[in-house]
């Protein structure tokens, strides 16, 4: 029987993975069915759905066939760049040198470009609003694909790795739901700071195991990768806020 010690790192970097980008997504989607109607919303979410389920039982299987050295020299290098791409601009947000990600702002953005749309070509409003909100669900649930494929497979994680990306959209949808409004308090730069953090680790780690590494301490070696990813990044905010307030 699998053991949580096995399955709990995977189900938690894809549930805190997934649920960053499912706000983001669910904020689109709420402003397409505010302005374009439920149902081309909902119609373009469930397409968009369905195409990334069958990337993930497509590419699944393919990778657990590979060699698990290659799986885990391949899946490890993606995750490090993956993992570092998120943790670099968790920094620059948490320095003030990016702005924040702001859900409000992104709704009013996208519910004024849908009333637009649907002003000037007022017969194609239910297309335009589905083909937005499939759009958002497939740009956004990429990288959960990516997320849930690269931390499950290669080491039989790959339900596990699925049911944290199903909790968190799970989670996103009854939130938004119980409040009709995008999900604006949720510290979504925190959650990206703590994902680069964990798919870092995750990178190094199966980069070393596909290289042959003996880790001490085996799996507990992630433990100490992920403190030193977490030090490494909170030590370099004030050193990249210092140049601003220096400019300043």
């Amino acid at each position: 029987m699998m053991s949580w010690t096995t399955a709990g790192p995977a189900i938690t970097a894809s549930f805190l993975a997934s649920l960053v980008e499912v706000v983001e997504a669910f904020t689109i989607v709420l402003a397409v069915g505010t302005v374009g109607g439920w149902r081309p919303a909902l119609t373009g979410t469930a397409a968009g759905l369905g195409l990334l389920g069958l990337l993930v039982l497509a590419l699944g299987p393919v990778v657990e066939r590979l060699p698990l050295e290659i799986i885990q020299l391949v899946i490890g290098i993606l995750l490090l760049l993956f993992g570092m791409r998120w943790l670099r601009k968790a920094i620059l947000r948490s320095a003030g040198i990016i702005a924040l990600h702001d859900e409000e702002l992104a709704y009013a953005r996208e519910t004024a470009s849908l009333g637009e749309a649907a002003s000037r070509e007022a017969t194609r409003r239910n297309w335009i609003a589905g083909l937005a909100a499939f759009k958002a669900i497939v740009l956004e649930g990429i990288e959960i694909v990516f997320v849930v494929v690269a931390v499950g497979a290669g080491r039989g994680l790959l339900w596990p790795a699925a049911l944290g990306a199903l909790a968190a959209c799970a989670i996103v949808l009854v939130a938004g739901i119980a409040i009709h409004k995008p999900l604006s308090r949720v510290p979504e730069n925190s959650l990206k700071f703590g994902v680069g953090v964990m798919l870092s680790a995750f990178g190094v780690y199966w980069t070393g195991e596909g290289l042959g590494v003996a880790w001490p301490g085996h799996d507990l070696a992630l433990l100490a990768l992920a403190g030193t990813f977490l030090a490494a990044g909170l030590a370099l905010v004030p050193i990249a806020r210092r140049p601003q307030g220096a400019t300043r």
